[in-house]
């Protein structure tokens, strides 16, 4: 990009052979509505209604790329061909609204088979359309109340990279512009980054190099069918929060092997791996991660985590921390974020013709709409 250029919200950015209209992106959020792993109705509307919002960038929640892989049986997943049918569906009135789609490819090792939070975060049974075979690095749970995972062996693993690569096939029959890969939040790509819950002694553990292995293994597998005009993200946990854990200068190295390995872009959370780990939460607390990484691996980043203003999310931006701004709960509260941002920054963005009506409010008060008396009915 043009250096004498001031990047701000607002600015399209530009990643392989995508541009987003803006730097505001829906991040992945679970819904946990699905059966069998198939997108409805209500991820239409969930999305779609971002996407109307004025999201440059709308990721669906995390997909399982195999049934083992989801951490509720009310995942959505991406692990057979006939999941692709409504994805694409989707995909397409994304696009109509003038959002690039995105999808989280993910596997949730050791935190699988759980209900979902609303009807009590718990394991699982068989004969609660849970499951018995959990896998992870290593033979730890995450907690208590966690199921004892079963240590992938080799066949495993390599069924895990088969697995990816093969979502990545079907993402891209569904029509999405960009995969990430979910490497964060003690999911199993983070099991086996972390010493904490990597115990290994063989080429997947140990090491720095061994333990980014699988990961770095995964990202060459789904570029092998992912076009190489198409970006590719990773989502990492900057840290465990927890001595002896994953860490931001352990980050900072893998995120440099992985701009080598065809990734474009890493999207900076953290935590997750470690029960009960404290963690210092803030407006852009992990701001910092994304800045770093950014500063010291040359690579893009996207920060997440507590961003709810305007302004806050344009610094970000403006100040070089990061080159994209995730948001999650405020789009929970807000669909139409984007429109409202733009407006309280003093930035032209186009309602979607159904909605001008409620348009330009100038204050919090009820105030005359401005729209044309023929739009008030």
């Amino acid at each position: 990009m043009n250096q004498m250029f001031m990047a701000h919200l607002f600015s399209p950015i530009s990643f392989r052979e995508i541009t987003l209209p803006n730097r505001i992106a829906v991040s992945p959020m679970c819904q946990y509505s699905s059966v069998d792993g198939f997108a409805n109705d209500w991820h239409m509307v969930h999305l779609g209604a971002r996407a109307a919002g004025g999201a440059g960038l709308v990721f669906t929640e995390a997909a399982a790329v195999l049934p083992e892989g989801r951490i509720t049986p009310n995942d959505l997943g991406i692990w057979k061909d006939e999941h692709i049918a409504m994805l694409a569906q989707i995909v397409n009135f994304l696009h109509g609204q003038g959002a690039h789609a995105a999808i989280q490819l993910a596997h949730a090792g050791r935190k699988a088979s759980m209900n979902r939070p609303w009807d009590g975060e718990r394991l699982l049974s068989a004969a609660e359309n849970g499951w018995t075979n959990v896998v992870a690095p290593s033979p730890v749970a995450f907690a208590d109340t966690y199921a004892r995972p079963h240590e992938l062996d080799a066949a495993g693993i390599a069924e895990v990279k088969h697995a990816f690569a093969a979502a990545a096939r079907r993402s891209l029959a569904a029509g999405f512009d960009i995969i990430e890969v979910h490497a964060a939040h003690g999911y199993l790509l983070h099991e086996f980054l972390s010493p904490l819950s990597n115990h290994r002694t063989d080429i997947y553990g140990g090491s720095f190099d061994n333990r980014i292995r699988l990961l770095v293994e995964t990202v060459d597998a789904v570029r092998v069918v992912w076009p190489e005009h198409q970006p590719l993200f990773v989502r990492i946990s900057a840290t465990d929060w927890t001595e002896g854990g994953w860490d931001i200068e352990q980050s900072v190295a893998l995120a440099r092997v992985l701009k080598q390995h065809g990734v474009d872009l890493i999207d900076t959370s953290s935590g997750g791996n470690v029960a009960g780990a404290k963690i210092p939460t803030a407006p852009s607390y992990q701001v910092p991660f994304a800045e770093q990484i950014r500063r010291e691996a040359g690579i893009a980043t996207a920060a997440v985590g507590q961003i709810t203003e305007p302004v806050q999310a344009d610094q970000i931006v403006r100040n070089g921390e990061a080159d994209l701004v995730l948001l999650a709960r405020e789009f929970l509260r807000d669909p139409y974020w984007p429109l409202h941002a733009a407006e309280a920054l003093g930035t032209a963005m186009t309602w979607p013709p159904q909605y001008l009506r409620a348009a330009h409010r100038t204050s919090t008060a009820r105030e005359p709409l401005t729209a044309s008396p023929e739009l008030v009915r």
